[in-house]
Protein backbone atom coordinates (compact mmCIF):
# COMPACT_ATOMS: atom_id res chain seq x y z
CA UNK A 1 0.00 0.00 0.00
CA UNK A 2 1.39 3.40 -0.95
CA UNK A 3 2.16 5.80 1.93
CA UNK A 4 0.17 8.57 0.23
CA UNK A 5 -2.91 6.36 -0.02
CA UNK A 6 -2.62 5.40 3.66
CA UNK A 7 -2.30 9.02 4.74
CA UNK A 8 -5.29 10.01 2.63
CA UNK A 9 -7.37 7.16 4.08
CA UNK A 10 -6.49 8.12 7.66
CA UNK A 11 -7.25 11.78 6.98
CA UNK A 12 -10.63 10.88 5.49
CA UNK A 13 -11.42 8.76 8.54
CA UNK A 14 -10.53 11.59 10.90
CA UNK A 15 -12.73 14.01 8.96
CA UNK A 16 -15.60 11.53 9.03
CA UNK A 17 -15.31 11.09 12.80
CA UNK A 18 -15.11 14.85 13.30
CA UNK A 19 -18.19 15.37 11.17
CA UNK A 20 -20.04 12.74 13.20
CA UNK A 21 -19.05 14.38 16.47
CA UNK A 22 -20.18 17.77 15.14
CA UNK A 23 -23.53 16.31 14.11
CA UNK A 24 -24.04 14.90 17.60
CA UNK A 25 -23.02 18.23 19.14
CA UNK A 26 -25.64 20.06 17.11
CA UNK A 27 -28.58 17.67 17.57
CA UNK A 28 -31.73 19.69 18.39
CA UNK A 29 -33.34 18.84 21.73
CA UNK A 30 -36.64 20.63 22.25
CA UNK A 31 -37.91 20.43 25.82
CA UNK A 32 -41.53 21.13 26.71
CA UNK A 33 -42.67 21.03 30.31
CA UNK A 34 -42.79 22.72 33.72
CA UNK A 35 -39.91 24.34 35.59
CA UNK A 36 -38.92 22.47 38.74
CA UNK A 37 -35.86 24.45 39.79
CA UNK A 38 -33.13 26.82 38.68
CA UNK A 39 -29.76 26.47 40.41
CA UNK A 40 -26.99 28.63 39.02
CA UNK A 41 -26.94 27.93 35.30
CA UNK A 42 -28.73 24.57 35.52
CA UNK A 43 -32.47 24.51 34.89
CA UNK A 44 -34.45 21.38 35.77
CA UNK A 45 -37.68 20.81 33.87
CA UNK A 46 -40.31 18.11 34.26
CA UNK A 47 -40.90 17.31 30.60
CA UNK A 48 -44.29 16.57 29.08
CA UNK A 49 -43.13 12.94 28.96
CA UNK A 50 -42.73 13.00 32.76
CA UNK A 51 -38.92 13.00 32.82
CA UNK A 52 -36.63 15.28 34.81
CA UNK A 53 -34.41 17.09 32.30
CA UNK A 54 -31.38 19.09 33.43
CA UNK A 55 -30.50 21.90 31.01
CA UNK A 56 -27.29 23.91 31.05
CA UNK A 57 -28.05 27.56 30.27
CA UNK A 58 -25.59 29.59 28.25
CA UNK A 59 -24.10 32.83 29.61
CA UNK A 60 -26.10 34.89 27.08
CA UNK A 61 -29.36 33.05 27.72
CA UNK A 62 -32.43 34.97 26.55
CA UNK A 63 -36.00 34.67 27.81
CA UNK A 64 -39.11 35.28 25.71
CA UNK A 65 -42.69 35.37 26.95
CA UNK A 66 -45.69 34.15 24.97
CA UNK A 67 -49.20 35.40 25.63
CA UNK A 68 -52.52 34.82 23.94
CA UNK A 69 -53.09 36.85 20.78
CA UNK A 70 -56.09 37.37 18.52
CA UNK A 71 -56.76 35.83 15.14
CA UNK A 72 -57.12 39.29 13.54
CA UNK A 73 -53.47 40.01 14.41
CA UNK A 74 -52.47 37.49 11.73
CA UNK A 75 -52.10 39.71 8.68
CA UNK A 76 -49.86 40.24 5.65
CA UNK A 77 -46.42 41.58 6.49
CA UNK A 78 -46.26 39.80 9.86
CA UNK A 79 -43.37 37.45 10.58
CA UNK A 80 -44.86 34.26 12.00
CA UNK A 81 -44.10 30.72 13.03
CA UNK A 82 -46.71 28.10 12.19
CA UNK A 83 -46.77 24.49 13.32
CA UNK A 84 -48.77 22.45 10.83
CA UNK A 85 -49.73 18.90 9.98
CA UNK A 86 -50.68 17.16 6.76
CA UNK A 87 -49.01 16.73 3.39
CA UNK A 88 -47.11 19.65 1.89
CA UNK A 89 -49.96 20.32 -0.53
CA UNK A 90 -52.53 20.60 2.28
CA UNK A 91 -50.77 21.99 5.35
CA UNK A 92 -53.13 22.75 8.23
CA UNK A 93 -52.03 24.90 11.18
CA UNK A 94 -51.97 23.51 14.71
CA UNK A 95 -50.75 26.76 16.24
CA UNK A 96 -49.54 30.18 15.13
CA UNK A 97 -47.04 32.38 16.93
CA UNK A 98 -46.45 36.01 16.00
CA UNK A 99 -43.00 37.55 16.29
CA UNK A 100 -42.32 41.20 17.11
CA UNK A 101 -40.37 43.03 14.41
CA UNK A 102 -37.18 42.78 16.49
CA UNK A 103 -37.34 38.99 16.17
CA UNK A 104 -37.94 38.92 12.40
CA UNK A 105 -35.85 36.15 10.85
CA UNK A 106 -35.67 33.89 13.94
CA UNK A 107 -35.72 30.25 12.84
CA UNK A 108 -36.63 31.23 9.29
CA UNK A 109 -37.47 28.33 6.97
CA UNK A 110 -39.69 25.28 6.59
CA UNK A 111 -38.59 22.09 8.35
CA UNK A 112 -39.68 19.08 10.35
CA UNK A 113 -41.00 19.64 13.87
CA UNK A 114 -41.81 17.43 16.85
CA UNK A 115 -44.87 18.96 18.53
CA UNK A 116 -46.74 15.94 17.20
CA UNK A 117 -45.60 13.14 14.88
CA UNK A 118 -45.31 14.33 11.29
CA UNK A 119 -45.60 18.05 12.01
CA UNK A 120 -43.65 20.87 10.37
CA UNK A 121 -42.61 24.37 11.41
CA UNK A 122 -42.71 27.29 8.99
CA UNK A 123 -41.16 30.59 10.05
CA UNK A 124 -41.55 33.35 7.53
CA UNK A 125 -43.35 36.43 6.32
CA UNK A 126 -47.06 36.39 5.47
CA UNK A 127 -47.19 37.52 1.84
CA UNK A 128 -50.92 37.05 1.32
CA UNK A 129 -54.09 35.33 2.39
CA UNK A 130 -57.37 34.11 0.96
CA UNK A 131 -60.52 32.93 2.69
CA UNK A 132 -61.52 29.29 2.42
CA UNK A 133 -64.29 27.08 3.74
CA UNK A 134 -61.86 25.76 6.40
CA UNK A 135 -60.47 29.10 7.54
CA UNK A 136 -57.81 31.35 6.07
CA UNK A 137 -55.12 30.15 3.70
CA UNK A 138 -51.87 32.02 4.28
CA UNK A 139 -48.95 32.28 1.88
CA UNK A 140 -45.77 32.29 3.98
CA UNK A 141 -42.44 33.07 2.34
CA UNK A 142 -38.98 32.30 3.67
CA UNK A 143 -35.47 31.93 2.29
CA UNK A 144 -35.67 29.17 -0.28
CA UNK A 145 -39.41 28.94 -0.83
CA UNK A 146 -43.03 29.52 0.11
CA UNK A 147 -45.73 27.44 1.79
CA UNK A 148 -49.51 27.71 1.73
CA UNK A 149 -51.02 26.91 5.12
CA UNK A 150 -54.69 26.83 6.11
CA UNK A 151 -55.38 28.32 9.54
CA UNK A 152 -58.67 27.03 11.05
CA UNK A 153 -60.62 29.53 13.18
CA UNK A 154 -60.04 27.68 16.47
CA UNK A 155 -56.23 27.44 16.27
CA UNK A 156 -54.22 28.83 19.26
CA UNK A 157 -52.51 32.14 18.42
CA UNK A 158 -49.77 33.59 20.64
CA UNK A 159 -47.47 36.60 20.55
CA UNK A 160 -43.81 36.68 21.55
CA UNK A 161 -42.47 39.52 23.69
CA UNK A 162 -39.15 40.08 25.53
CA UNK A 163 -38.87 38.48 28.97
CA UNK A 164 -36.28 38.06 31.69
CA UNK A 165 -34.87 35.42 34.01
CA UNK A 166 -37.25 36.36 36.84
CA UNK A 167 -40.02 34.59 34.88
CA UNK A 168 -38.20 31.25 35.09
CA UNK A 169 -39.70 30.07 38.39
CA UNK A 170 -40.98 26.70 39.63
CA UNK A 171 -44.34 25.95 38.05
CA UNK A 172 -43.76 28.06 34.92
CA UNK A 173 -44.67 26.34 31.66
CA UNK A 174 -41.79 26.48 29.21
CA UNK A 175 -40.62 25.54 25.75
CA UNK A 176 -36.86 25.30 25.37
CA UNK A 177 -35.24 25.02 21.92
CA UNK A 178 -32.00 23.43 23.08
CA UNK A 179 -29.43 20.96 21.80
CA UNK A 180 -27.97 17.69 22.93
CA UNK A 181 -24.21 18.03 23.18
CA UNK A 182 -21.55 15.45 22.41
CA UNK A 183 -21.36 14.36 26.06
CA UNK A 184 -25.10 13.64 26.14
CA UNK A 185 -26.04 16.70 28.19
CA UNK A 186 -28.65 19.25 27.11
CA UNK A 187 -27.85 22.95 26.79
CA UNK A 188 -29.82 25.99 25.64
CA UNK A 189 -29.50 29.71 25.02
CA UNK A 190 -33.21 30.56 24.95
CA UNK A 191 -36.27 29.86 27.10
CA UNK A 192 -39.87 30.55 26.09
CA UNK A 193 -42.19 31.05 29.08
CA UNK A 194 -45.99 31.04 28.97
CA UNK A 195 -47.62 34.11 30.52
CA UNK A 196 -49.78 33.51 33.61
CA UNK A 197 -49.32 29.76 33.52
CA UNK A 198 -50.05 29.39 29.80
CA UNK A 199 -48.45 26.40 28.08
CA UNK A 200 -46.43 27.56 25.06
CA UNK A 201 -48.24 25.80 22.19
CA UNK A 202 -45.18 25.29 20.03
Amino acid sequence: MKPGFLSSTIASGVLLLASGALAVAQTPERVRGTVESLSGNVLTVKSREGKDVAIKLGPDMKVSEVAQAEMDQIKPGTFVGITASGPESRLRAIEVHLFPEAMRGVGEGHYGWDLEPGTTMTNGNIDGEVSSTNGRQLTVSYKGGTSKITVPPNVPVVMFSPGDKSMVVPGAKVFIPGRRDADGSVSADRIVVGKNGMTPPM
